[in-house]
């Protein structure tokens, strides 16, 4: 650096330097003329220095975390695998309740009472038809209170009102040779899958529901008449209690003081316990409406049964031209339902010390796009599935996608459309800036993590099955993973035959004309 100011100084002719020059080829001292010179050499040195301290900084900072999430990781895998032991011991204490309850000559007294009759409390029901309290059979389906509540299942007062019914999987016909498990055997070093079967499943009331929810779509005159009538006959034909929400409630009063018998809530906690009083929702609406359904309950799902009285409707096959032999063939059952499974999204901000410090869960039944929102630049985004890098998106945003809303915004961005009862998550990139990016469709049980790059250009946005946009400033993540609570829906047919259905008359799928014949016939 020396030579370099002598040389260019010696150019210039504005200053001179002399020096010393000592054995050990380093100056002793030396004359400076000008300083401005210098001070203007030895800047764009100084400034450099700055920026790779800067960088460094950042690297590190960047490691730290790294180091951060790891130790985290860790403490969450321990935290899960004492969770899973907890519940195998549960089970298979329960396991061997009910082994002694089928034979009770081979064991005597040798188990716990004490424990086991906490179980028993913990697995029995309220049958409403003698008032005794009996223990469900869970090898032939879900029973209600295991899809129907969060955690192990508490009996009060209200949940005695709640009507109880029971899950089975079956497919059309009880003689069907079809009606098998799905089990995999392992035999001589031979793997081999049993038959499978159809996966259509059958709800069965083993108690008469009592409480129905109607929700409508607002702003339609014929909606409303439809709801007066409907609420009308429910109260009067079926004896049900109705609950409606407080807009609709405001306008049947309006409309007649007859109405005066329905009820409503008053604020967040109140719909937050609707699950333990609702045995029915009925929607009258389109799509929209149910998802509105489904965002009301942020756990446990009453079963859906949704009419069709909007543009499109995957969702709702049943006419509201013969909604009382529909409603009366439902509170009859048994029916055949979809569970449409949903996804479970936390915001983890930058600023939180871990992971566990998140904002409110929001669960989603189409879908949850992350896009540019208003910037000009592309998305940036992180990928990555299970704590394993995926990849990185560059373009105008990202789908993760249910399986119900297969048919939605990913089917307009180029992803696949799938069977709603299908356990998966699709992984659909919109406009990407890159020709071989496809849209995947990833297993039920990984988590995903998209993350905002702390290099990108500008923030992103999230938006939950449409509404409730967020911001992800860079260094922000969202975190996906299958909720454990599904949406039931009622079907008109089967799932799959609804299904076919809907995409035949909502999308004409593969609709064209036949081809013409007006050659020879081949003999």
């Amino acid at each position: 650096m020396l030579e370099v100011i002598l040389l260019v100084i010696s150019m210039k002719g504005e200053a001179s330097i002399s020096c010393s020059q000592p054995e050990n080829g380093f100056p002793n001292s030396f004359s400076l003329f000008s300083e401005k010179e210098i001070d203007e050499l030895l800047q764009p040195s100084v400034q450099g220095t700055d920026d790779h301290l800067i960088e460094f900084s950042e690297a590190m900072r960047t490691v730290a975390k790294a180091l951060r999430r790891a130790a985290e990781g860790k403490a969450s895998a321990q935290a899960e695998a004492a969770e899973w032991k907890r519940k195998y011991e549960l089970e298979r204490a329960r396991n061997m309740l009910e082994f002694k309850e089928e034979s009770p000559g081979e064991y005597g007294g040798d188990f716990d009472n004490a424990r086991m009759g906490n179980l028993v409390n913990q697995s029995a029901w309220c049958n409403e038809a003698n008032g005794q309290f009996e223990k469900p059979n869970g090898r032939n389906g879900i029973c209600s209170h295991e899809v129907l509540q969060d955690g192990e299942p508490v009996f009060d007062s209200q949940m005695i009102r709640k009507a109880s019914f029971k899950l089975s999987w079956c497919c059309k016909g009880e003689q069907s040779d079809q009606h098998k498990h799905d089990i995999v055997s392992f035999e001589r070093g031979n793997i081999t899958t049993a038959e499978r079967s159809s996966k259509q499943i059958s709800l069965r009331w083993e108690s008469c529901p009592r409480t129905v929810l109607v929700l409508t779509k607002p702003n339609s005159i014929s909606v409303r008449i439809l709801c007066a009538e409907m609420v009308r006959w429910l109260r009067e034909q079926k004896k049900l209690e109705i609950y409606v929400e407080p807009r609709v409630r405001v306008e049947l009063l309006t409309e007649s003081s007859y109405f005066n018998f329905v009820q409503t809530w008053k604020d967040e906690k109140e719909i937050s316990l609707l699950h333990t009083k609702v045995d029915l929702v009925a929607t009258l609406g389109g799509d929209g409406t149910v998802l509105w359904a489904a965002s009301m309950f942020k756990g446990p799902v009453p079963p859906i049964v949704p009419f069709s009285l909007g543009s499109l409707g995957f969702m709702t096959p049943f006419h509201t031209e013969h909604y009382r032999e529909c409603l009366d063939s439902v509170l009859k059952g048994p029916i055949s339902i979809t569970l449409r499974h949903r996804l479970q999204c936390h915001v983890i901000r930058d600023a939180a010390k871990n992971e566990y410090e998140t904002e409110e869960p929001i669960l989603v039944l189409n879908e949850v796009t992350i896009d540019r929102g208003i910037s000009s630049y592309l998305t940036n985004l992180e990928c990555y599935c299970d704590d394993s890098f995926v990849t990185s998106v560059q373009g105008d945003g990202l789908i993760l996608s249910t399986t119900s809303g297969s048919t939605a915004y990913s089917l307009a961005a180029g992803g696949s459309m799938v069977h709603p009862q299908v356990p998966g998550i699709l992984f659909t990139p919109i406009c990407p800036h890159s020709l071989s990016f496809r849209p995947l469709i990833l297993p039920e049980h990984v988590t995903l993590r998209v993350q905002v790059p702390f290099n990108s250009r500008s923030h992103a946005w999230a938006s939950f099955d449409g509404k409730d946009r967020k911001q992800l400033a860079p260094g922000d993540a969202l975190v996906c993973s299958m909720a454990p609570w599904p949406v039931p829906t009622a079907c008109l047919v089967d799932s799959t035959d609804d299904f076919f259905r809907s995409i035949h008359e909502g999308l004409h799928w593969n609709l064209r004309k036949v081809q013409s014949f007006d050659g020879p016939r081949v003999l």
